[in-house]
């Protein structure tokens, strides 16, 4: 984050940028899990989130979109309202690094070159991949690292506003949801296959987590020619 910064900074002050087709910036808010163990709000921060994003603004209605976003993941059983789960009693916690890539679409035009304050409602979907350290839980319900590594592959679905703050300054707010191809961020499945007799909840329903926050972004470029595209 200390390098996402300095060069966050680096593109702020340089002076030859007349122009916004391009954004860097910074994500903050916070994270929480759907899963086999903890709560089932769908949105309910519970963990820090933090990253950087860029974006590439292809047309007033729609931009490239790439961002690395680090938080952990946590559930409690003891925070749910499932009577089941708070007498199971088990709780985890993992850190996870997420980097999605896809495409924003806004609700209406967001032309940086007009001037005004301008503001739209946007969604924003493609691929995400979420490194993460495999645990699961023995039969006394230890929660206990395997030593190993996986990517969770998943796809991103975001809604948000965003509006201008000034001449290249964006401020957004948004909240997403992460839809995995993976049970195990929660321990609920092992990784290893000799460890199969100790998966338990609902192994036909993937794991989910929430990224809820705010981004700042920078705009910088040429004057791009929409017509084109």
């Amino acid at each position: 984050m200390r390098y996402l910064f300095l060069i966050f900074i680096s593109i702020f002050f340089m002076q030859n940028t007349n122009a916004q087709i391009y954004e860097v910036g910074v994500f903050a808010g916070g994270s929480n899990f759907i899963g086999d163990v903890g709560a089932t709000n769908y949105i309910s921060p519970n963990q820090l989130a933090i990253g950087g994003i860029f974006k590439w603004n292809r047309s007033p209605r729609h931009s490239y979109r790439v961002s690395v976003i680090f938080s952990d993941l946590e559930g409690i059983d003891g925070k749910s309202d499932d009577p089941r789960r708070i007498q199971r009693g088990y709780k985890f916690n993992t850190s996870i690094l997420e980097i999605s890539a896809g495409m924003e679409f806004t609700f209406w035009d967001f032309d940086l070159h007009t001037t005004g304050t301008k503001g739209t409602p946007y969604l924003y979907t493609g691929v995400s991949m979420a490194n993460h350290e495999n645990y699961y839980f023995t039969q006394n319900g230890q929660y206990t690292s395997e030593a190993t590594r996986s990517w969770a592959y998943g796809i991103p679905m975001v809604l948000g506003y965003k509006t201008n703050i000034s001449n290249h300054l964006v401020l957004a707010a948004e909240i997403g949801a992460r839809y995995t191809f993976s049970d195990e961020l929660d321990g609920s499945v092992p990784d290893n296959e000799f460890r199969e007799q100790l998966s338990f909840g609902n192994t036909n329903s993937n794991d989910w987590y929430v990224f809820s926050g705010i981004t700042l972004t920078y705009t910088f470029g040429r004057r791009p020619c929409y017509c084109n595209f």
